[in-house]
């Protein structure tokens, strides 16, 4: 390491003292008496050496202070140097080192870098970190003085690094003995000569350098284009152990600290972090910008964040006196693509803090719309980053669900200004106490922004309740909290199961949680003894935790089947003895619905008296969807259910029949219930008015679709699915209004009449609907002939892949060039998937290969083209051939990045049905399976739930088809 040593005396290459005095005690011939006396005081002061080297080493034995090639000569003949002001040299040359030190077992605590968490010994408290930023060769230099305050005593500092190079460490009063990395925790070690002392501070000061990686997490760079220009910028994506990529750090979340950062630039750019500006000079020499940003408040190092582009912005002011600013690119802000962004954050920060009864904390929040980013956005506390696709719209030709994602990915950021930044998860196994609730936020802040959207009482239960059901019913699912060893094992809790499970079950306390624990980190149990101090103080004495830890600590839901036994009685089977289900029920017939009751149900039989009922009363369970488990009833109860739906549909909630729909489907899927039940209750549809139980109906379809779309009998399913639509799609029409004047759509009361108009048009066209497919092909002809694109925005998806889908080639290159020419997001998003719906597998052989190997596809659209050419049936070989081909590749772009390569292993197999491709998949995961978590796994278990059933449910499907029982 080229450790340099002040320390007189001290052995430097585990010869030094012995070589000095053989020197002196060669035998001579011929000596004097004086030369005698000298060789004896020689040899005297040889023994005495030895004798003290002896005690020296057997202090050091009992001290356990013997580290493993530490002194002396190493195996591979580097040396280990001391220094009192420190040590300097690259941290590379003990790399190998490092990994070798000592061994397992009773050693362990004497090298805590082996364990897989810091060990705790020491805590920062502040971090000044200076940066120089070299955009000319995208690499950076940088220092940092970390202040430490030591907890336990301790002769070891250590941190995480992970690609950083060149580290030089000095540290100041401590005495450095030697440092090294230990790659396999992506930590890096400094030994001291003495213990730290608790309750006392010192100072670790690091210097390194460091590549801009073209890469996705850490400090990367992104481009765009302007006015032909390619241009660069460098912004960083920390969460959740990516900040050791760009600085050495202690990168846990429990570990928070204040940070002073400084950043040098070419004056050309602008740089942005979490605080403001504090001050900016010019250098003379070479005329760079440094800029100095105030100290952030205590926080976790995933949520620092710094920026350099030439980006420009817009700003508003909260009436508190929060600065908004949103940056992009100078292009977007001209045309006022951020706009709408920037008007509903300020909207939002008003409401959160009245809503959680806490301010915002920060004097300024920017948001950065940057071209390429792993994730929709990320929350860093004062300076939130999106990609483009999820801040920036146009509303001339931007779709009302393009809006509606637009707004709740918005929603759900700033919300994590409160829940994430403020409050934080002590460890990664908790990480849904920030996700959860954001994602429940994402409802209850839209609904506030747009109250006529009803996003909580109805979205929620399609998009969250029933999506997340789909996952959670497998055996590869997992509990919402679950233990966290390993740093690759924390991508497996970022998943729709910490989203999506958690604000499926819980209700707010977040403002009471935000109070007690601002600053500081929060983990489940402070949850629970919240919740149950509220019941306590509304005179209900509930253990909230000992009832919350089975449904957070072990993975799936409960099936409860209601069967009638007598006119008053009924029997309850829940399918599981580990639950405590809050069960709601409710008795109706043909007129009326009378109020609903609470069974808590705990066994696995039970049996309760709820009231007298007659041969045409009916029983609804999980009213308005509130709870967590799916209910099933006895065949009769069924059947007197779909009656009421056929005949009066109203009088059972929107919610409930979006329910029935969800349930029905999935219980006929997994063999609860035969596969005509649920074909039977959606032929209620041509009744339905209202777009959540259809939005329900065609998720159920798009999922029998995939299983079906390439047997011979497909026609069959296509026909009933067009018979249910054909009624209501004639009767609500297409969209007569064009982008001049359908502008800020997205803020009509209509909202929920344009949603149920175009899953409408959607399912006709999916489905084969000719008049769909005319009315379809005569929008994109006439965009053709005369270049003005009339399409309404909010179906402009659906026209663009039909029209794809039925004409000739020069379509597919006219919405190619469009997709490159075109400057809005949104657009571009859907030219681009549009461009996979074609038939012409020579074409969607072309896109799947430009899209990896070119520059013509941006790389963070590259996953969305190989699934959705997979999602098409005459590209779903290609795409699943291509995918496998190219696994390293896509694999080493993506890895790392939580969600995409998840999201690209479930979208390219979950069409897979058949034998064959069963056993491609079980082959490629057996040479190929190693790093990709669990998505693999989860896979696998989908592929083989789609090959069983057809085994066991297809023929029963068809033969219901083709002669539907008459309802009576």
């Amino acid at each position: 390491m080229g450790l340099n040593d002040s320390s007189p005396g001290a052995m430097r290459n585990g010869r030094g003292l012995s070589d000095q005095w053989a020197e002196s005690v060669v035998v001579r011939p011929r000596t004097t008496e004086r030369h005698i006396t000298v060789h004896k005081r020689l040899v005297l002061g040889f023994a005495l050496s030895i004798l003290t080297l002896i005690i020296v080493t057997a202090v050091a034995v009992v001290l356990s202070v013997r580290f493993e090639e530490c002194g002396g000569r190493d195996r591979d003949g580097m040396t280990g140097e001391l220094g009192s002001r420190g040590s300097s040299g690259s941290g590379k040359m003990n790399g190998s080192r490092g990994e070798r030190m000592g061994e397992r077992g009773d050693e362990e605590a004497a090298q805590p870098w082996r364990n897989s968490r810091l060990p705790g010994s020491l805590r920062p408290r502040h971090y000044d970190l200076r940066l120089a930023v070299y955009m000319d060769n995208f690499t950076f230099s940088g220092d940092v003085s970390i202040e430490l305050e030591c907890v336990n005593a301790t002769r070891f500092i250590v941190l995480h690094s992970d690609l950083v190079e060149k580290i030089n460490i000095w540290g100041g009063a401590m005495r450095i003995h030697r440092h090294f990395p230990f790659p396999a925790n992506q930590m890096y070690v400094v030994v001291l000569h003495r213990e730290l002392k608790p309750m006392r501070l010192y100072r670790l000061n690091i210097t390194f350098d460091a590549a801009i990686e073209d890469e996705l997490l850490g400090f990367f760079r992104s481009s765009y284009t302007l006015q032909r220009e390619k241009r660069y910028l460098a912004v960083t994506q920390f969460s959740p152990i990516h900040a050791r990529k760009a600085f050495p750090c202690f990168d846990e979340p429990i570990y928070k600290a204040t940070f002073s950062l400084t950043l040098r630039h070419d004056p050309q750019y602008t740089s942005l972090s979490n605080m403001p500006v504090e001050s900016s000079t010019l250098a003379d020499e070479d005329g760079w910008v440094t800029n100095h940003f105030a100290r952030t408040p205590r926080m976790s190092t995933y949520y620092l964040a710094w920026a350099v582009c030439n980006f420009t912005y817009k700003e508003t002011q909260t009436d508190s006196g929060v600065t908004i600013r949103l940056y992009a690119r100078p292009d977007a802000i001209s045309s006022g693509a951020g706009d709408y962004a920037l008007h509903i954050t300020k909207r939002l920060l008003g409401f959160y803090q009245d809503y959680f009864k806490v301010q915002y904390s920060l004097p300024k929040l920017d948001l950065l719309a940057v071209p390429k980013h792993p994730y929709a956005a990320m929350e860093n506390w004062g300076l939130s980053v999106f990609v483009e696709q999820k801040i920036l719209l146009d509303a001339e030709v931007s779709s009302s669900s393009y809006q509606m994602e637009l707004t709740m990915v918005v929603v759900h950021e700033i919300c994590h200004q409160w829940f994430g930044d403020l409050v934080t998860p002590v460890w990664w196994e908790d990480v849904w106490l920030k996700e959860g609730f954001a994602h429940f936020f994402e409802y209850v802040g839209t609904d506030f922004l747009f109250p006529k959207w009803n996003m909580e009482k109805q979205r929620f239960l399609t998009d969250v309740l029933h999506e997340v059901m789909l996952l959670d019913g497998l055996s590869s699912s997992h509990p919402i909290s679950q233990e966290v060893q390993q740093a690759t094992d924390i991508d497996r809790v970022f998943d729709w199961i910490a989203y999506k499970k958690v604000s499926a079950e819980l209700v707010f306390i977040q403002k009471d949680t935000s109070q007690i624990h601002m600053y500081s980190n929060a983990a489940r149990d402070d949850l629970w003894n919240k919740l149950s101090q509220a019941m306590r103080s509304e005179g209900r004495d509930i253990n909230i935790g000992e009832m919350m830890d089975r449904w957070t600590l072990q993975m799936g839901y409960p099936i409860i089947t209601i069967i009638l036994l007598t006119i008053t009685d009924i029997v309850l089977l829940l399918h599981s003895l580990q639950w405590q289900v809050p069960l709601t029920v409710a008795l109706g017939n043909a007129s009326t619905v009378c109020s609903e009751s609470l069974i808590w149900v705990n066994n696995k039989t039970e049996t309760h008296r709820i009231g007298e009922m007659d041969d045409n009363t009916w029983l609804l369970g999980n009213i308005n969807q509130t709870g967590y488990f799916r209910v099933n009833y006895d065949l009769q109860n069924w059947k007197l259910l779909i009656q009421q739906l056929h005949n009066n549909p109203q009088i059972i909630s929107v919610g409930n029949r979006a329910g029935l729909i969800d349930d029905a489907f999935n219980l006929a899927r997994a063999g609860y219930l035969p596969q005509g039940v649920s074909l039977q209750l959606i032929g209620y549809l041509p009744e339905e008015t209202s777009f959540l139980p259809w939005h329900a109906a065609s998720r159920a379809l798009y999922q029998l679709d995939k299983l079906l779309d390439r047997t011979d009998e497909y026609s069959l399913f296509s026909d009933y699915v067009l018979k249910q639509v054909a009624s209501r799609y004639h009767q609500i029409g297409w969209p007569t209004n064009g982008p001049s004047n359908e502008g800020s759509n997205v803020l009509q009361a209509s909202y929920q009449t344009e949603e149920l108009q175009r899953e409408l048009i959607m399912l006709a066209c999916s489905f084969g609907n000719k008049q769909c497919h005319r009315q379809a092909v005569v929008y994109i002809s006439d965009w053709i002939s005369s270049n003005k694109n009339r399409i309404p925005p909010n179906i402009r998806d659906i026209v663009y892949c039909t029209g794809v889908s039925l004409m000739d080639e020069d379509v597919w290159e006219f919405i190619w060039m469009k997709f490159h020419s075109s400057t809005a997001v949104s657009e571009k998003k859907i030219l681009l998937e549009a461009l996979t719906c074609s038939d012409n597998t020579f074409l969607l052989n072309r896109l799947l290969n430009l899209s990896l190997t070119s520059d013509l596809v941006p790389e963070q659209d590259v996953i969305d083209v190989i699934i959705h050419v997979g999602r098409n049936p005459q590209g779903r070989n290609l795409a699943w051939k291509y995918f496998r081909d190219k696994w390293d590749v896509l694999n080493a772009r993506y890895g790392e990045a939580l969600f995409m390569n998840s999201k690209l292993i479930g979208g390219v197999t979950e069409f897979l049905n058949t034998e064959k491709e069963l056993s491609e998949l079980k082959e490629f995961i057996q040479s190929s399976g190693v790093g990709a978590g669990p998505a693999l796994p989860r896979a696998l278990e989908i592929v083989e739930g789609n090959v069983r059933w057809h085994r066991l449910h297809r023929r029963q499907f068809y033969q219901w088809l083709r002669k539907p029982p008459a309802l009576g």
